[in-house]
């Protein structure tokens, strides 16, 4: 595992202690999580502006059946990105 050592100042590690109690034992345990929920967020927002990109750019219609299949393929493909 690789250590990571950062400064913040004291009112941001004020609201971070107030932030993580009771949820968390261990500010590293707080970072941690709020890192991967960034990265989460970052991926996510990355897949909304790649399909806003190519919204409404068909030319040609579909049936409702074939945009819940296709709403279910892009579905799946986010969960398997997002975890």
């Amino acid at each position: 595992m690789e250590s990571i050592t950062i400064k913040v100042d004291d009112r941001l590690a004020g609201e971070i202690k107030t932030a993580m109690n009771p949820y968390y034992s261990t500010k590293t345990e707080f970072i941690r999580e709020a890192i991967r929920d960034k990265i989460k967020t970052i991926k996510k927002d990355a897949i909304y502006e790649e399909l806003k990109k190519n919204f409404g750019k068909s030319k040609i219609k579909t049936t409702y059946a074939d945009d819940r299949r296709i709403r279910e393929e892009v579905s799946k493909k986010w969960l398997e990105q997002l975890g």
